[in-house]
């Protein structure tokens, strides 16, 4: 049984189009006159991006399927792909995979062999992007991606002598302290495996993958959040677990989160909220938004309006509960950023519908930001709207400059480009409210930083300032994920310990900070790290956590 072909969807309702027109033309008409700012980066990158991440050279991994046809842009010097199992076309001579440099806007193909399918990955210590899986001859393949600075000629290389053990399809990949990968679940597969295995070390059946499947499947994509005590919290369709990876062990069973199915198909999205040197990141709060009626999937004419609520649960706590919040619109297929500012972006996605080819008509155009420290009532403000739609398969990935990179959204079995919502090629940026022009004064620069970090030893980082410093700047780290359908795996945090900026003359300020305690709070890789001065973040530096 195919994805989502197995149904044929059309619009329900004349009405319904004739509220999205009206929708897009409001959006049109408030723009520019709500927080953040928008622009079009490259009009065509040659593929509607499935897949995205931001490596620690500054550049963009932008991977789609290799199963859809010829894309829009050929691979580099006349190179073509022969793949006789490709059920599209199995003579290729068209790239599914480009890279991007932000700094001279330009792109790059690359050559992927293997089908990428609704596949995953992580970024392991190294800085190297293990990505595995995928559908048809990419089921359990494992493929590495080591960047190279904008120019070079780095590329994918796909392994002969090591493959996954199970067919992952919809699976989800984690760092682990021990600087190995998990890959948990898939389309109907309920274990999890390691890369690299162990001699000896096949994959392991986890019952809660399994009594988390229904008529829907939406248990695929689940979330999978390492924690600070070094387990792992894993949540799938509304339920969710404590695991212990080590023992194989469920620890705890976490409440039943309300509302409707919060996975793939559904698509809602998760993101581990900040953690924080304040508290020794002895404490660790998931928060999951969105998400589709249960049905939905299943009776795509109906257009069932998306869930509008968001829960947080802290889960180091001896009785945790779900404190429910709801959202300025309903939004399912909505990608979560962890923003420098500590704050959460909440963008692209539908108001209703569900996952799939075709099965969502009403796009959300207004991104939301969602401020944890407010209070009650106070968390969520509706910011600037995009002119195009972002739905299935698109994705959201911050840059180190602060922006945020959108791409893809292809409703489409194969790329379409006519119709309402035709195949997305387009590359555009968000630029959150706090690089607006009149908080420049505010900016910070980081002109001197260490190039690694090692676990519980202190550092020193300069940095200057448009006018004087009057508070605490913060040093956070953000992890680079990977990000798709919904979801960023790895997406990491850390509001790391400081002192108060000392003057070193004309507006130079040096910071002692103190790095991460250890692997299970921040697994050893490369990291973005912002100076956060009110709020107001700097241009990223990368520095690499080693033990």
């Amino acid at each position: 049984m195919r994805k989502i072909n197995r149904i044929t969807a059309r619009h329900s309702s004349r009405e319904l189009l004739i509220l999205y027109i009206a929708f897009v033309f409001l959006a049109r008409g408030v723009r520019g006159q709500l927080p953040g700012s928008w622009e079009l980066l490259i009009a065509n990158v040659g593929i509607a991006s499935m897949h995205t991440a931001v490596t620690y050279d500054g550049t963009v991994i932008l991977l789609d399927r290799t199963d859809v046809g010829a894309s829009k842009i050929n691979l580099a010097n006349g190179f073509c792909r022969d793949d006789p199992q490709d059920q599209t076309l199995t003579h290729d001579c068209t790239a599914h995979s480009v890279l991007y440099d932000p700094a001279t806007n330009t792109i790059r193909p690359l050559t992927i062999l293997t089908d990428t399918w609704c596949s995953s990955g992580a970024f392991v210590a190294n800085g190297t992007m293990v990505q595995t899986g995928g559908d048809l001859d990419g089921i359990r393949k494992i493929r590495y991606f080591v960047p190279c600075p904008a120019g070079g000629s780095c590329d994918w290389v796909e392994a002969t002598d090591q493959s996954l053990q199970a067919d992952r399809w919809y699976s989800t990949n984690q760092l682990l302290p021990d600087g190995r990968m998990i890959v948990v679940g898939g389309r109907n597969e309920f274990t999890v495996e390691f890369v690299p295995a162990a001699p000896g070390e096949g994959k392991i059946w986890l019952q809660f993958l399994k009594d988390t499947n229904d008529m829907e499947m939406d248990n695929l994509y689940p979330y999978v959040h390492l924690l600070p005590d070094g387990n792992l919290f894993i949540f799938a369709n509304r339920d969710s677990i404590l695991y212990n990876y080590r023992s194989n062990a469920v620890l705890r069973t976490y409440p039943t989160i309300p509302g409707g199915p919060r996975n793939y198909p559904s698509a809602g999205s998760s993101v581990l909220l900040p953690l924080t040197a304040e508290n020794g990141f002895s404490t660790a709060e998931v928060m999951i938004c969105g998400g589709a009626q249960y049905g939905a999937f299943l009776n795509p004419p109906a257009q069932m309006p998306a869930s509008n609520t968001c829960g947080r649960m802290t889960v180091t706590d001896p009785s945790p509960v779900w404190n429910m919040e709801t959202m300025p619109s309903p939004r399912n297929m909505g990608d979560m950023i962890l923003l420098p500012s500590r704050d959460v972006l909440i963008i692209n996605g539908a108001q209703a519908g569900s996952q799939g080819f075709g099965l969502a008509w009403f796009p959300c155009l207004n991104p939301v930001l969602y401020q944890p420290k407010a209070g009650q009532g106070l968390r969520f403000m509706v910011l600037s709207p995009t002119t195009i739609p972002r739905m299935y398969h698109s994705t959201a990935n911050l840059l180190p400059d602060g922006r945020i990179l959108l791409a893809g959204s292809n409703t489409h079995y194969y790329y379409t480009f006519d119709g309402d919502f035709p195949t997305e090629l387009r590359l555009e940026a968000f630029s959150p409210e706090y690089l607006s022009p009149n908080l420049a004064s505010l900016r910070p620069t980081i002109i001197g930083t260490p190039v690694f970090l090692f676990y519980n030893l202190a550092f020193t980082v300069t940095i200057t300032t448009p006018i004087p410093v009057t508070g605490i700047v913060e040093l956070n780290l953000i992890s680079a994920p990977f990000t798709t359908h919904s979801y960023g795996q790895g997406q990491r945090l850390l509001q790391l310990s400081v002192q108060s900026a000392m003057p070193l003359g004309d507006n130079t300020y040096s910071i002692t900070g103190s790095a991460p305690p250890n692997s299970n709070v921040a697994p050893a890789g490369y990291y973005m790290m912002f100076a956060v001065n009110q709020g107001i973040p700097s241009i990223a530096v990368w520095v690499q956590i080693r033990s």
